[in-house]
């Protein structure tokens, strides 16, 4: 099975430095899968956060499937994320700590068919920060359009 569906949230690394990167499972129900098989699916308001020791992903945007009945999924529920217990040990001290936070990366297809979540700990970045990687975007775009001269 071919990795060709690779939805990046974007602004999570224009808004947060990521410190530390996790490949996650999801827990899905049928027409989700097929909907993100699809492409259809949103990261931009996505976070994660823990409920009796769980670890769930919020706000994750599947679009219904579109040849689904009524068997079809709510499209912002909370789904579970699969780890294991020392990631969730770990990541639940650690998104303890003031100033960090669990944030969705990316979501994708993995080689056997199934759906992974990219999750990082992240630390918030301060406006100059984000001027910074700005700035450092335009002077590789200008580079990358030199280089092509």
């Amino acid at each position: 099975m071919s990795q060709d569906i690779y939805i990046k949230n974007k602004r999570a690394y224009f808004e947060y430095a990521i410190l530390d990167k996790y490949t996650a499972g999801i827990k899905l129900l049928g027409t989700e899968i097929k909907s993100i098989r699809e492409g259809k699916a949103n990261l931009n308001d996505a976070f994660c956060t823990f409920i009796d020791s769980q670890l769930y992903v919020r706000n994750l945007h599947i679009s219904e499937y579109s040849y689904g009945s009524f068997y079809n999924h709510e499209a912002k529920r909370d789904r579970v994320l699969l780890l294991n217990k020392k990631e969730l040990k770990k990541l639940q001290t650690r998104g303890e700590e003031k100033g960090l936070t669990i944030v969705p990366l990316a979501l994708f297809i993995s080689e056997r068919g199934f759906a992974k979540l990219e999750i990082g700990l992240a630390q918030g970045k301060k406006t100059y920060d984000k001027r910074e990687s700005l700035k450092e975007r335009d002077t590789k775009v200008e580079m990358e359009r030199a280089m092509k001269r």
